[in-house]
């Protein structure tokens, strides 16, 4: 027996009852019809997230986050559920491949070295061979693969650019590289949320998609707008 729901985060993500109930409504018919087609795919990916947290429960924690802003822009741009479902499953799995990347370069406190980079760098790779192992997420290990790729072509491993990456791909690099930038790391302190949106729409279209950074910062900053407002409503008079 399986079960399906859908939640909705309240005052960020809806402001009134009617609309809290109307998108939890419409995310669990979402989360019903998506467990139906790919029950293998969730199972797959949930060991693999297991995996992963068990090894660095840091990064377990970044790749909820970066799902969940994923989820959000993917929503705002009307992507539908058929490419949606692959973007999730990328979006929780894109640092897969980190598991085989020594501990000694992930939690480096410095800059790493050419040879540390190359070998970091190898990480989209391997999640995609990780990936393609389950039929049920080839989709998402192609995803996967292209989630470094650059707008302008100059990133890895393939050097696409442009519209010949996936948007899948072109949401995660957003939603990953801002999640990074606010989180704490072993070489740097955390970024405030308005300095790292700044730095997207400084890096859009040359690291990023023009049009996914904005979509982005337009979602981050409505419900910023939206716990503010909150905020002053639970202010004593």
């Amino acid at each position: 027996m399986t079960a399906s729901y859908g939640s909705v985060l309240l005052p960020v993500e809806a402001t009134t009852a009617t609309e809290a109930l109307r998108e939890a409504d419409r995310r669990m018919y979402a989360r019903k019809n998506s467990d139906s087609r790919s029950s293998a795919g969730r199972q797959s990916a949930d060991v693999l997230l297991r995996i992963l947290s068990e090894r660095s429960p840091a990064l377990g924690v970044h790749l909820d986050e970066v799902t969940a802003l994923c989820d959000a822009v993917a929503e705002r741009l009307g992507m539908p559920e058929a490419d949606r479902s692959p973007l999730l499953q990328a979006a929780s799995l894109h640092d897969v491949g980190k598991a085989a990347i020594p501990d000694a370069i992930l939690n480096k406190p410095g800059p790493l070295n050419d040879d540390e980079w190359a070998f970091m760098r190898r990480h989209t790779l391997i999640g995609e061979r990780i990936l393609s192992a389950a039929p049920a997420l080839s989709r998402a290990a192609k995803l996967v693969r292209w989630s470094h790729e650059r707008f302008d072509g100059k990133g890895y491993p393939d050097k696409l650019a442009s519209s010949v990456i996936p948007l899948a791909s072109r949401i995660i690099a957003v939603c990953d590289a801002y999640d990074a930038m606010v989180s704490e790391r072993p070489y740097k302190p955390p970024a405030e949320p308005a300095a790292a949106r700044a730095e997207l729409r400084r890096c859009a279209g040359a690291q990023f998609d023009p049009e996914v950074v904005e979509v982005f910062c337009t979602v981050l900053e409505e419900r910023e707008r939206r716990a503010d407002r909150s905020e002053a409503q639970d202010l004593p008079a």
